[in-house]
């Protein structure tokens, strides 16, 4: 079985005592590619040195995350973009999150726009984080969808609906893990009436890690448990949960694996 882990931070701290370990298990699993979002200028540059590192399995992005957005971030954005397109595959980790606070509302809403102006000029696809915010992302999105060329609306959980108006947005996918294995999660209800063209698998690792790991630190090997939840909702084999999704990456971020 040959899967892609579409969102993983294996550029953390979390992983620095043991990240070649780590990749020799998720290789082990079936992972065949790692794409690595950044969160700032600092984690750009270090996902980028990673996949020069692990070339051809470890694949780049470059982004300020909504939580990363500060007094500086235009600062921050101005050195991004420099590095753009460069050998990033996508524009990411990037959004809107008012979940903690609304205090940077203004300039998340500036900062997430800027970033979805990148990915219409440079046709690159992005890796969208969004929490307690959708209403607002969409109404960015919606400002550029003839030119936008596809993402992924990472770490969904919302509901049926939340998920339809997501999918309205041509070339983007859904990014499930973890959650879709929690025992109170209603994803698994949601997830057996969409498309399986339309989701990737992720981990967000080092979070989010899949019932029977929870509690411990995430990482690709774990995302079996979440192919075979997924295989039960669609009644399919796990083996077909990993191929689709697996094609559907590669087409998002225009990889070969």
């Amino acid at each position: 079985m040959r899967y892609i882990d579409t969102h993983i931070h294996i550029d953390g701290e979390e992983f620095d005592a043991d990240r070649s370990l780590v990749i020799q298990r998720a290789k082990e699993a079936g992972t065949v590619a790692m794409l690595a979002p950044a969160i700032d200028v600092a984690t750009s540059h270090k996902v980028v040195a990673l996949s020069h590192e692990y070339e051809g399995y470890i694949y780049p992005m470059a982004g300020l995350h909504p939580e990363e957005v500060k007094d500086d971030y235009i600062r921050q954005l101005g050195e991004i973009r420099a590095m753009l397109p460069g050998n990033f595959v996508g524009i990411g980790e990037v959004g809107l999150d008012y979940y903690w606070s609304r205090e940077y509302e203004v300039q998340q809403l500036a900062a997430f726009e800027t970033q979805v102006e990148w990915a219409c000029e440079l046709h690159m696809p992005l890796m969208i984080h969004c929490r307690k915010a959708q209403n607002e992302m969409v109404a960015i999105l919606k400002k550029y969808k003839k030119s936008l060329c596809g993402g992924v609306f990472h770490c969904f959980t919302g509901n049926e609906k939340e998920a339809q108006q997501l999918l309205d947005f041509d070339g983007f996918v859904l990014g499930i893990g973890g959650v879709l294995t929690f025992k109170k999660s209603n994803l698994p209800d949601v997830v057996k009436n969409l498309p399986l063209e339309r989701i990737v698998l992720e981990t967000d690792a080092p979070y989010m890690a899949p019932v029977p790991m929870r509690g411990k630190r995430n990482e690709s090997a774990f995302i079996k448990h979440v192919i075979d939840k997924m295989a039960s909702c669609y009644g399919i084999t796990p083996e077909e949960v990993a191929e689709v999704t697996t094609n559907n990456a590669c087409r998002v971020f225009d990889i070969v694996v």
